[in-house]
């Protein structure tokens, strides 16, 4: 039987395999379904109409209307029913079972059924099966649990999960966020054995050709022109294959044509790529538009990257603060300080970012001017032009903490600590 979710305190969750779940990680997002919730409790009520704002819902229509079972049973007899119905009912197990036989007759085939009782008790939940209901929760319920048990009914469970979408932007142009993006994009894919796509969404200025040593035919924007025409055969034309399990989708960079980019059109090209690939990397532009927010809002982890000063503090706390505000069940999104520490240069300290964004910051990457344009002009990541740069490692704590997989990086015996064997085996390569 479905257990009711618990309270979250925003910690992270390690499963048995080592990998740190977020709540939000067990809830994948829904698809186009029409949901009709008829409700006792306000505070249920209340719940829904939370969870109903959130971005696994965002494909969906859900309704909440106060009444219980007897508002449902009156309304379904003249009305069509709807892809799921949520009852949520304060009556007992006997009463609710009959309640529940009246409801099925008007049911149409194919309508799914989630109850909400306060009945914690296996024979009532298996009476509860026996007359088709999908999924039971006990009162009370958080939006998480809610999600969790709509996307547990309408996603095969047997499938593979639907790809993570990681979205890294700039608090301020030329901070290098593309830069980090695609490092730690080529650090997932080499670290945690993983498939990894990169979606450059710079469609006149990308630098993922460029930063991987590739000029391919065709890429995102032939895809974003006609979404409706991609499918997973012609996604494997548009990509390029960087290494054996990272593919970049670059941008054109031309600028002789107009760039109308619509989010619809976004959502639909990263939903087919995210079927595809356990991750996506979305490296977006600084500038600000509708699509720009949708890919942010609808992200499952999003990455700011920002110089410590006074511009890119503004900035970044004008995203973390939409982003807090419009994503109340997801974590919070992650803060990386770039091009740190310049000798002579007034810089905002790290106490002061944290204090004024209320955030704790992922990471900070110290300036290195020397091995960073150098990797560029190579079309390098940092960790294969410098295996022993610190920046290296920074960017595989990075991966790991974005994903919530591997370990803490310890140091036992030297510098390198746990990634001394990734770094040998980059030695190696070279």
């Amino acid at each position: 039987m479905a257990q009711n979710a618990q309270s979250y305190d925003g910690g992270d969750i390690i499963d048995d395999g080592g990998l740190e779940l977020h709540p939000s990680d067990r809830a994948r997002p829904i698809p186009r379904i029409s949901i009709q919730a008829f409700c006792d409790d306000p505070n249920v009520a209340d719940t829904l109409q939370f969870a109903a704002d959130d971005r696994r819902l965002a494909k969906a229509h859900l309704s909440v209307h106060m009444g219980g079972i007897a508002a449902a049973i009156s309304h379904y007899m003249d009305s069509p029913t709807p892809n799921l119905i949520i009852i949520d009912s304060n009556l007992s197990g006997g009463q609710l079972i009959e309640e529940l036989d009246r409801l099925a007759e008007s049911c149409d085939p194919g309508t799914k059924v989630i109850v909400v009782g306060r009945h914690n008790d296996v024979l009532f939940y298996r009476e509860l099966l026996k007359r088709g209901v999908g999924e039971y929760l006990v009162a009370p319920v958080t939006p998480i649990g809610v999600m969790e048990s709509i996307s547990n009914l309408y996603n095969n469970p047997d499938t593979d999960p639907v790809g993570h979408v990681f979205a890294f932007i700039g608090a301020k142009g030329g901070v290098g966020s593309s830069t980090i993006c695609h490092n730690v994009a080529w650090t997932m894919s080499e670290t945690l054995n993983t498939n990894v796509t990169i979606a450059d969404l710079d469609l006149a200025f990308g630098t993922t050709g460029l930063d991987f040593n590739q000029d391919p035919v065709q890429g995102i924007a032939d895809a974003l022109a006609a979404p409706e025409r991609l499918d997973d055969q012609l996604l494997d034309r548009l990509l390029t294959k960087c290494s054996e399990r990272l593919s970049i989708f670059a941008a054109p960079v031309v600028i002789d044509r107009d760039y109308e980019i619509s989010p619809d059109a976004c959502d639909a090209v990263l939903d087919v790529v995210r079927q595809n690939v356990p991750f996506v990397a979305v490296d977006l532009p600084h500038g600000w538009s509708v699509w720009t927010k949708r890919v942010l809002l609808q992200a499952d982890e999003v990455v700011i990257t920002a110089v410590p000063d006074l511009a890119n503090l503004r900035n970044a706390k004008n995203i973390v603060d939409l982003l807090k505000t419009s994503r109340k069940n997801d974590s919070k999104p992650h803060i990386i300080l770039n091009m740190a520490n310049v000798p002579k240069r007034q810089e905002i300290t790290l106490k002061e970012f944290e204090q004024a964004l209320d955030l704790k910051v992922m990471s900070v990457i110290d300036n290195d001017y020397e091995t960073f344009s150098q990797a560029a002009n190579n079309g390098q990541m940092i960790a294969e032009l410098n295996p022993k740069a610190k920046a290296t490692e920074k960017f595989l704590e990075i991966a790991q903490k974005v994903t919530r997989r591997g370990v803490k990086i310890e140091k036992p015996n030297s510098r390198l600590g746990a990634i001394a064997p990734f770094l040998d085996k980059l030695k190696l390569k070279r």
